[in-house]
């Protein structure tokens, strides 16, 4: 089944459902949904179509109703979290559907059993929608989900903590009216305490929401002063960036990012990151991470380091880790073709920034994007200095065929307004980029080198063409900034300002540049430029101005109709023309919310409405067919406003006039007042001089009454002084009167001690000597034990000696009996100069002698079995002998036999 097939179905199921509520009629419904599901639809809200918009809202409204089944609105937020898969169906979700509100209703419904899965996954599903979304705080059910938040983090259930402080983290960062509600509670402290004790959580990603949610909401107060003190953050900047290197996913990556490029806002913050030690460390690593192929990784990751470009003191020292180890890999690599994320030297972060310029991977737009900001930044850093660097040079050698190659992509005018507008933005920030090294004469070389006048001359030739050629309702109206008319004059003029400043360096760059100043297309881009909102814009018209006006073809009179045509547009536009109004408020979806707010999608929107007619699709009952002659309405009112735009730039001339006549009366009328004026100031001059006089004469009475009050002054000052030399010697006084009373205590005291210490010191030496005297008894005693001891050993040495001589064939284990002996009299030796142990070796020693005694008893034993199997032996040779004599004599007679009986 196509999707659109099952779009219709699920139409069809929402308004059965609506006027049925049966179980047959849920069950259908959910099973449309789960068939939806498993499609796995992306962007489908973002293609600007009816039909989905139509099921969406549908679903919003099933889901937030509290009579739903918790099965089937579990199935429709699954849904409606696939369909949130990028950015701007994120914001299509929460703005115009307000699925926002429906999601807090939800969770408020069913808040009393919040571990409930439904409740889970509201939670996740509104996590998702609020990150970076500003949430009013006049939202439905806001302040119910708050309440619901501070309550179950607080809370022992580590299930629902982990979702509660994400979606937390989300609603206050960057949203005062709810930071001020949270602290305006009266269980802020505890809230306070609970999260301080999160800090030491064992996941990161709850240290990380923790970290978010107080930063947002004391980081200018006492706690946060506290926190994130001088003491503290380096601590903190060490956890934030291992957190960044090591998280457990890209989520928590994602917020550890956020939340310290908010510390980095902070100037105190930012004062102590470029003091901190292991900065230049820590962006090493995690400048590794942009060698990886997840593209939301290394959009967090450039945002993080766009952030640290914007302190000075940072910006320094990432060029150097930068470009420190860019040397002949790079230049090696720049000979290569096709750079892409898998090539190169891993170890080099700056290849890895040229990788995401050239990455194929889907969702790299916004990394080549935030890599061309980096580059910008890093290089003009860089190239300030006063000697540009060879590691520098020879990464620009190898940067700008890559930058060049994004230029030679081309714009394609058929893929429509969406993919013209990313190009010129793209455009814009590879010219800014290639702009930065033009200021620096040996990079200037080296983009002269490479770049050609027919690359320039045709990317901006296709720029004019695509911008005469751009619909009028693809975007936001022109004088805002951002409609495709200022994108593509802000590309046209930058590629405009790179050919002027190589037009001396690169062949045939001055004719392309000055024709096609020339042309009658470049008076929209230089009027938008000088009558722009932006200070760069206007320099750069300026200057570009500048060097055309000395041109005969150049059309100057169109130029200034143009730009007072457009002054007065803007004019008419701040006043509040209701045909402007009419036009910006077309509303081009039809659901039951207040969907898309924007008018770019206008044309799509009735050509799906041509589309479903022609297909016999029946028009369901909130669809009427007054609807579409609104619509059609709409289109010729703004075709009408576009018409009196026309009429503007006629009358634009008559209008200057009438405004140079009404500059010249007001002028007259300053003037008059301004006599006026200058006659009543010289009367104010007059009192002015008649007053100082006056004063001035009280003044001199007033000197007369200083002079003495400085004479008293100066007797009361000897009189002081006097008091003061004998107030300083009485405090002498004082002092030594307590130095001398606090040693008599001190030499008091210490003489009770020395007492006590003697009289404890005479009852010690009495005991010791009655000691000494029965220790000296007991070494008599043990000196003639020992002499008793050593004729015994004497005597078992002697037959030792005479058991040795007689076991001739036993002379090694009688060897380390001797040995054993010798380490014996040694024992003795020791025993004899150890006199305090003597008792206890003496035991030892008469034990080794009975083990001795024991071992010859048992020497003698084996003695007498050597013996017998000596003999048995001998008896064995005897017979062998005589066998073996019998066969020599055999053999080789008697002779022979004499000889071998000698040999054996």
């Amino acid at each position: 089944m196509d999707v659109r097939t099952c779009l219709k179905s699920l139409l069809l199921a929402i308004q059965q459902y609506r006027d049925n509520k049966s179980t047959q009629s849920t069950s259908q419904l959910q099973k449309q949904v789960e068939e939806l599901s498993e499609l796995k639809c992306k962007r489908l809200l973002s293609s600007g179509q009816v039909l989905p918009s139509e099921c969406v809202s549908g679903l919003v409204e099933v889901a937030g109703d509290p009579n739903c089944s918790p099965a089937l609105t579990g199935t429709i937020i699954s849904l409606l979290g696939q369909l949130a898969c990028d950015d701007e169906s994120r914001l299509m979700l929460h703005s115009s559907y307000n699925l926002t509100s429906s999601l807090s209703s939800i969770i408020h419904c069913h808040s009393a059993t919040p571990t409930q899965p439904l409740v889970l996954q509201c939670l996740q599903l509104l996590q998702k929608l609020t990150y970076n979304t500003r949430i009013f705080h006049s939202t439905n059910y806001i302040h119910e989900l708050i309440a619901f938040l501070m309550t179950n983090i607080q809370s022992c259930n580590d299930d629902i903590i982990l979702p509660c402080l994400g979606l937390m983290a989300n609603l206050c960062r960057y949203n005062p009216s709810i930071q001020n509600q949270i602290k305006s509670l009266d269980n802020v402290k505890q809230f306070y305490r609970t999260l301080l004790n999160f800090l030491d959580h064992k996941r990161l990603t709850v240290v990380v929401f923790t970290l978010s949610i107080l930063g947002s909401l004391t980081l200018n107060e006492k706690v946060g002063e506290k926190l994130f003190d001088a003491k503290n953050i380096h601590q903190t900047f060490q956890l934030v960036f291992n957190i960044i290197i090591n998280g457990d996913g890209t989520l928590t990556r994602k917020y550890a990012v956020d939340l310290l490029v908010d510390l980095l806002k902070n100037p105190k913050i930012a004062d102590y990151l470029t003091r901190y030690e292991h900065f230049t460390a820590c962006v090493s690593q995690v400048l590794g991470l942009l060698h990886g192929k997840d593209p939301d990784s290394a959009a967090k990751v450039l945002e993080l380091l766009l952030a640290v470009c914007s302190v000075s003191g940072l910006r320094s020292l990432l060029c150097e880790v930068m470009f420190k180890p860019v040397g002949p890999k790079l230049r090696a690599a720049s000979r290569r073709q096709g750079v892409g994320p898998d090539t190169g030297q891993k170890a080099e972060p700056g290849l890895a920034l040229v990788q995401w310029l050239s990455s194929p991977a889907e969702g790299a737009e916004s990394c080549r994007l935030q890599a061309l900001q980096l580059l910008n930044e890093l290089l003009e850093e860089a190239l300030e200095a006063e000697s540009v660097p060879a590691c520098v040079l020879s990464f620009v050698e190898m940067l700008v065929p890559v930058v060049l190659g994004l230029l030679k992509l081309g714009v394609d005018s058929s893929q429509g307004d969406v993919h013209l507008r990313k190009f010129c933005t793209l455009f814009s920030h590879v010219n800014d980029l290639l702009l930065v090294l033009c200021d620096e004469d040996s990079t200037r070389c080296l983009v002269a080198h490479q770049l050609s006048a027919p690359l320039c001359l045709s990317l901006v030739e296709s720029l004019l063409s695509c911008s005469q050629n751009s619909s009028p309702f693809t975007g936001p109206p022109p004088g805002t900034g951002d409609d495709l008319s200022q994108v593509c004059a802000k590309a046209i003029l930058k590629t405009l300002e790179l050919m002027s400043k190589l037009k001396q360096h690169v062949k045939d760059m001055e004719t392309s540049f000055y024709k096609i100043l020339q042309d009658q297309r470049m008076v929209t881009p230089l009027s938008l430029a000088l009558t722009s909102n932006y200070r760069e814009r206007v320099q750069c018209g300026l200057s570009l101005l500048f060097e055309a006006t000395p041109l005969p073809d150049f059309p100057l009179l169109v130029l200034g109709e143009s730009m007072a045509a457009n002054n007065a547009y803007c004019q008419r536009d701040a006043e509040g023309s209701m045909k402007r109004v009419a036009v910006q408020d077309v509303s081009p979806l039809w659901t039951n919310n207040s969907l898309s707010d924007s008018p770019k999608n206008s044309n799509k929107t009735v050509n799906s409405l041509i589309e479903r007619i022609q297909n016999g699709m029946e028009l369901q009952d909130d669809v009427h067919v007054s609807q579409i002659i609104d619509v059609y309405e709409e289109k010729l009112s703004s075709m009408a406003s576009k018409e009196s735009r026309l009429q503007d730039l006629l009358e634009a001339k008559a209008m200057a006039l009438s405004q140079a006549d009404r500059l010249i009366a007001q002028y007259r009328f300053q003037r008059a007042q301004a006599e006026a004026e200058a006659r009543k100031l010289g009367g104010l001059l007059k009192d002015a001089e008649r007053g100082r006089e006056d004063l001035q004469a009280a003044l001199a009475a007033q000197v007369v009454d200083v002079e003495r009050s400085k004479a008293d002054m100066k007797d009361l000052l000897q009189h002081n002084s006097r008091l003061q030399r004998d107030s300083q010697e009485l405090q002498a006084l004082k002092g030594a009167y307590s130095t001398l009373l606090t040693r008599f205590n001190d030499s008091e005291c210490r003489l009770k001690e020395l007492q006590a210490a003697h009289i404890s010191l005479t009852k010690q030496n009495d005991t010791l000597r009655k000691n000494h005297e029965t220790l000296r008894k007991q070494h008599d005693k043990t000196v003639s034990a020992l002499e008793d001891r050593q004729k015994n050993i004497e005597f078992l040495q002697s037959d030792l000696q005479q058991r040795d001589g007689d076991i001739a064939g036993l002379k090694q284990e009688l060897q380390a009996e001797e040995d054993r002996g010798k380490e014996k009299e040694s024992e003795k030796r020791e025993l004899e100069e150890t006199v305090d142990v003597l008792r206890k070796e003496l035991n030892k020693t008469e034990q080794a002698r009975k083990d001795a005694s024991i071992r010859a008893s048992s020497l003698e034993l084996q003695k007498s079995q050597v013996e017998v199997k000596l003999k048995q032996k001998e008896d064995e040779l005897n017979k062998h002998s005589t066998m073996i004599a019998m066969i020599h004599s055999l053999s080789s007679g008697k002779a022979k036999q004499d000889d071998v009986n000698l040999s054996l």
